[in-house]
């Protein structure tokens, strides 16, 4: 038995670590945490870098997009308002017609301005007789009207515009007292 105990003595005497070998050890799992630590941080960095070129792609691509559909937009318009366009220019060219041939013409050019507005989705609003509202029209006069209610329209000076909800232009118009 004695001779087991001095070899179990041995044994543990080898297994056991000096101070200073407990610390070389402790030094090395920090470094080795340290590197881990500083890898994952690299992939952070590296995720959050492509991250950043991901949006700054996105925000040029859209602004791109976003541009061309403002084009596109104005170059519909545009294209429907050319034959109006042409007509006037017909009119001007043509001096052999009567006054009442070339009233006629601009009563077809101005009906044909009326469907291209129509065809693009665009209102007239702001008519006699409707009631004023400040965020749509926009009061210049002011009248008494004995027949007409207060805060009614009591002449279009202009008309307004809008296209669904947006307005275009504001009506300008004289309201009743």
């Amino acid at each position: 038995m004695a001779k087991n105990k001095k070899e179990d003595e041995l044994e543990n005497q080898e297994t056991q670590e000096t101070p200073g070998e407990e610390k070389v050890h402790k030094v090395k799992k920090e470094k080795s945490r340290e590197q881990e630590l500083e890898k994952q941080l690299a992939e952070k960095n590296d995720q959050l870098l492509r991250l950043a070129a991901e949006y700054d792609n996105f925000r040029r691509r859209s602004q791109r997009e976003k541009d061309d559909i403002f084009k596109s937009s104005k170059s519909t318009v545009v294209a429907e308002l050319l034959p109006i366009i042409d007509n006037f220019e017909r009119a001007e060219r043509n001096t052999t017609e009567s006054l009442a041939d070339y009233k006629k013409g601009m009563e077809m050019t101005y009906s044909q301005f009326l469907a291209v507005i129509k065809k693009l989705g665009i209102e007239t609003f702001g008519e006699a007789g409707d009631p004023f509202d400040p965020n749509i029209h926009s009061a210049v006069l002011h009248v008494e009207d004995e027949k007409l209610d207060e805060n009614v329209i009591a002449q279009v000076l202009s008309k307004g515009y809008k296209i669904g909800d947006k307005v275009i232009r504001s009506a300008t118009v004289s309201v009743a007292n």
